[in-house]
């Protein structure tokens, strides 16, 4: 039986089969939910305006995220993380394409990327965008990239970068959801991960977001950006790539002081 966030997000898409198709996955996969998996909340919320409190209200509540105070900083970077999981998980939907041509700008590298990101999104039309998401990261047999830690790391998929990943994630008490079909290590699942240690709402020390962001984000995902912003498909999504390397380059820098 289907909950009511899953039942919100269906209608809103329109049918199980047009969720499964905005979000790029297959519609038997949706059909088994009996509700919205962890892992694609941020990609349901982009696809049709649900908002995850809505979607899952036991993940994204007061009540389930940590009690101590969430630094300024730490709940900025919770959004960017937020916001990349998002445009990672799906091709942004009208409204959250509206939100983003409201971005501002200013004079450092991640305020630039906001503003580019702001011009593109301004410019882009839904369908061109979601024609853009598909040749990229799905295609026909598969995308022009692979957003995959393993495949960054080894050129193969479902490799030890995986397996590493799994175990850390077991260590910190964050469980893989039933009829999760993404590997964990798609660069949107990964962010999605960080908004919840950014965030508090996995309980990690700052040690262990170091080591975790060290080990599994930081090895890679700049490439993977920096390969979105001069992809051959990507023209909304050059903007994203921008602001994904910069941002990384950022994270890297902070977590390096404070070793």
């Amino acid at each position: 039986m289907r909950d009511d966030g899953l039942d919100r997000a269906i209608d809103a898409a329109g049918g199980v089969a047009r969720l499964a198709r905005k979000i790029g996955i297959s519609q038997p996969s949706v059909s088994n939910w009996s509700k919205v998996p962890a892992q694609r909340v941020m990609a349901v919320e982009a696809a049709t305006g649900v908002s995850r409190n809505e979607l899952r209200p036991d993940l994204y509540t007061e009540a389930s995220v940590s009690k101590r105070p969430i630094d300024p900083v730490d709940a900025a970077r919770a959004q960017e993380y937020a916001l990349l999981a998002m445009l990672l998980s799906a091709a942004p939907p009208r409204k959250l394409l509206d939100q983003l041509a409201e971005l501002t700008g200013d004079a450092t590298p991640l305020g630039r990327a906001h503003a580019a990101l702001a011009e593109a999104a301004a410019g882009a039309s839904v369908a061109r965008v979601e024609r853009e998401y598909f040749d990229l990261f799905i295609g026909l047999g598969r995308g022009e990239l692979l957003p995959y830690a393993s495949y960054y790391l080894t050129g193969f998929l479902n490799e030890r970068p995986l397996s590493r990943l799994r175990a850390d994630l077991a260590a910190l008490g964050i469980e893989r959801v039933a009829n999760g079909s993404e590997p964990e290590d798609h660069a949107a699942i990964l962010c999605e991960i960080m908004v919840g240690l950014a965030g508090g709402r996995f309980a990690a020390t700052c040690d262990a977001q170091r080591a975790f962001f060290e080990k599994h984000v930081a090895p890679w995902m700049g490439r993977l950006f920096a390969d979105i912003e001069s992809a051959e498909s990507a023209t909304f999504y050059c903007a994203v790539g921008a602001l994904g390397r910069a941002f990384i380059e950022i994270e890297t820098e902070a977590f390096t002081f404070a070793n």
